[in-house]
């Protein structure tokens, strides 16, 4: 017997200890060798936990957990069976029992055959769909049931649920039918709880919100612009872009490069504070605030004053599809020298964004409307 140690990695060099988030796998299970079986979750981002050998899983750290890093979380019994091979060999040994009693009676042999027929449907029924336990609490939460899954035995992984959702239309009829039902609750006078235990990265944003408003002198000045060159410029030209590089011209791009521009020209807002002393970059790593299942995150765009508005907009799209997915790394969210956060798509007016530390401002940017102006004198 041949039991193998798997410890909780090392997610930076800042970072000791770690908070176990969800088991992908079921203690017993057996899992494969360079699977994901446990999300764990650090104060800076939601990493994987990976099988080093493939074979039967034993959890010793349980959801909520903390552990510090190289902390035993769990082992695999390397000596363990897969349950094809569990299936293989019990239909080559029953092959052989029947074998060696064929001059048993044909009730008897027919019996056995039934029984085989009960147990291999049983054991399709269980693999079948059958959810982790991170999908169990997704499909849950959206509503959704029986699906067919792609991980091992046919089980149904976080990836098979959203891949669905992707592809299901919201019904009108239906969204109108959970309002309608929501209503009733509300009207009926039900006063229900519901308690949710924080993650481990949105309790560590919330402590540093509070620490940056309480630590820094943050002023926050409101500004409006006529965004009408900038609207007209991507409306002739979206068309086009699409065409010519495969993504999207949004308007992310275009602010990222407007703010690379200033920032050369006012290098102090570009720079961090390090004792007593103020750390120049001549360079612009550009932080873009993403709302993420699991909090805010605020990936990198690096060296983001040397990319086109192509390079810019993929690199986005690329880290905002991370950041959904909770597959960011450490390396992706640190060294940011400067932020942008858009409020616009939530559709609002203002806001006081707060500083991302150790950066010395951060723009929020807002939504755009249509509205008469006063212009050299006229109403425009």
């Amino acid at each position: 017997m041949s039991v193998v140690d798997i410890k909780i990695p090392s997610p930076g060099e800042s970072i000791t200890e770690v908070e176990i988030g969800s088991w992908l796998k079921s203690d017993g299970d057996f899992v494969q060798v360079d699977e994901t079986i446990c999300e764990i979750e650090s104060d800076k981002a939601t990493l994987p936990l990976i099988a080093e050998n493939s074979g039967k899983l034993k959890i010793i750290l349980n959801e909520g957990d903390t552990a510090g890093v190289g902390d035993v979380a769990c082992t695999i019994d390397t000596s363990g069976t897969s349950p094809e091979n569990i299936k293989t060999d019990n239909s080559a040994a029953e092959k052989s029992k029947l074998n060696e009693t064929s001059s048993g009676s044909a009730k008897s042999i027919e019996s056995s055959l039934s029984a085989d027929a009960t147990i291999s449907q049983h054991s399709i029924a269980y693999t079948d769909g059958h959810p982790s336990p991170a999908a169990k609490k997704m499909m849950a939460e959206s509503a959704v049931s029986n699906l067919s899954g792609s991980g091992p035995g046919g089980r149904v992984t976080k990836q098979d649920i959203q891949q669905h959702l992707s592809n299901v239309p919201e019904s009108s009829s239906s969204t109108a039918e959970t309002k309608k039902h929501a209503d009733s609750q509300i009207f009926s006078g039900l006063r229900n709880i519901k308690r949710e235990r924080m993650s481990r990265l949105r309790r560590k944003l919330a402590e540093r919100l509070v620490s940056v408003k309480n630590e820094t002198a943050m002023l926050t000045t409101f500004n409006e612009v006529d965004m009408s060159a900038v609207v007209e410029l991507r409306s002739q030209n979206k068309d086009s872009f699409l065409k010519k590089h495969n993504v999207k011209l949004g308007f992310m791009s275009l602010f990222t490069k407007a703010c690379t521009e200033a920032l050369e020209l006012f290098p102090a807002v570009n720079a961090r504070i390090d004792g007593n002393e103020i750390v120049f970059h001549d360079y612009v790593d550009m932080g873009i605030a993403v709302s993420a299942p699991k909090g805010l995150m605020v990936p990198v765009v690096r060296n983001a004053e040397s990319l086109s508005l192509a390079q810019i907009e993929i690199e986005i799209a690329r880290l905002a599809q991370r950041a959904r997915e909770n597959i960011l790394s450490i390396d992706e969210m640190e060294g940011g020298t400067f932020s942008i956060t858009n409020g616009g798509v939530f559709g609002s007016m203002l806001s006081t964004p707060i500083i991302n530390p150790p950066q010395s401002a951060i723009l929020g940017m807002h939504n755009i409307v249509e509205r008469p102006m006063a212009v050299d004198g006229k109403i425009e």
